[in-house]
């Protein structure tokens, strides 16, 4: 059970998550069938670590590198899922698709043609996804 001040880390967190994302995490946070009582707890620390921890830190890394920073690493390890939620917060947060698409001739230079092209065809359907989200 968690104490009121790892509570309070984890209602920021949450909170921190819907600003970068415009949704709330709690809907994904959610008990699998057959999911062990502990993986609630790899959930909210995995959740307080990146949301709370990582993201807030933006006293030398603003929020807008940060999703650029994390939409490479994504990207070029292969976390396609993941890839899909840097790219909306890297869009939600000032970064433009054009910037998204030079991020992907980086990673084509550095990482593999393979790599860039498998990314970039969640970047395709992410900016879809906001342009059709902005002209409902």
């Amino acid at each position: 059970m968690a104490n009121s001040n790892e509570e309070l880390s984890y209602a920021a967190a949450l909170d921190t998550a819907e600003q970068l994302l415009g949704v709330r995490l709690e809907q994904f946070l959610e008990p699998g069938i057959g999911e062990p009582a502990n993986g609630e707890d790899f959930k909210r620390l995995a959740t307080v670590h990146t949301f709370g921890d990582a993201w807030s830190r933006t006293d030398i890394l603003d929020t807008r590198t940060r999703a650029l920073v994390s939409v490479a690493i994504a990207a070029t390890s292969g976390t396609l899922e993941p890839l899909r939620g840097q790219l909306r917060i890297a869009l939600n947060n000032g970064v433009t698709a054009a910037e998204i698409v030079e991020v992907f001739i980086h990673i084509e230079a550095y990482a593999g043609a393979a790599r860039a092209f498998e990314g970039y065809q969640i970047a395709v359907q992410v900016f879809e996804e906001k342009a059709e989200g902005e002209s409902t």
